[in-house]
């Protein structure tokens, strides 16, 4: 591949041409699979099994670790232990997705820490406020867990909602970064 053609996406079929580096760390919200291209995070879960990356990346070269990785992954791993005390903002991401889902996901981004909102509020600030459930869908949609903050979404009604990882993490997630939760 030349210098000026672009690093393709993970999320380009199926991965193809990527070298995406891996590792799951223990953390205390349970083992944490990180996922990293060239261009940045591409997949961040907890309690997921590296088998379901190949799943989702069947055509890219799949490489455990590595030392750069490895400083990635121990700032990832601080971010979930601490995110009320961590910037992890200029981590860059690996995601691909329809417009709006991208506009959305941008929008989770801007969402400070300790601070929530509600899809309807979500969906507004993207300028599609009839498209709440969409806005749901596109939170749900998010493949890089915490650093796009998904878990900063509730419900109208001041209750959690929704989360990949469970309500439990989201919670934890959420008190760890000061946000006053309907529980």
């Amino acid at each position: 591949m030349s210098q000026t053609e672009p690093t393709p996406s993970a999320w380009t079929d199926g991965g193809r041409g990527a070298v995406i580096h891996w590792d799951v760390a223990p953390t205390s919200l349970g083992p944490m699979l990180v996922a990293a291209t060239a261009k940045g995070v591409c997949r961040l879960s907890f309690g997921e099994d590296p088998t379901a990356l190949a799943e989702r990346f069947p055509h890219a070269e799949l490489v455990q670790g590595g030392a750069q990785f490895a400083a990635l992954l121990a700032e990832i791993v601080k971010a979930a232990e601490a995110p009320g005390e961590t910037d992890f903002t200029h981590i860059p991401v690996d995601v691909a997705g329809t417009p709006f889902q991208e506009a959305i996901w941008q929008a989770l981004r801007r969402i400070p820490k300790g601070e929530t909102r509600t899809y309807a509020e979500l969906a507004a600030e993207v300028g599609r406020p009839g498209a709440v459930r969409a806005a749901g869908s596109a939170n749900g949609a998010n493949h890089v867990s915490l650093l796009i903050p998904c878990h900063r979404v509730i419900r109208t009604d001041g209750t959690l909602g929704g989360y990949a990882w469970g309500l439990d993490i989201k919670a934890k997630l959420l008190q760890r970064e000061g946000a006053l939760l309907l529980l």
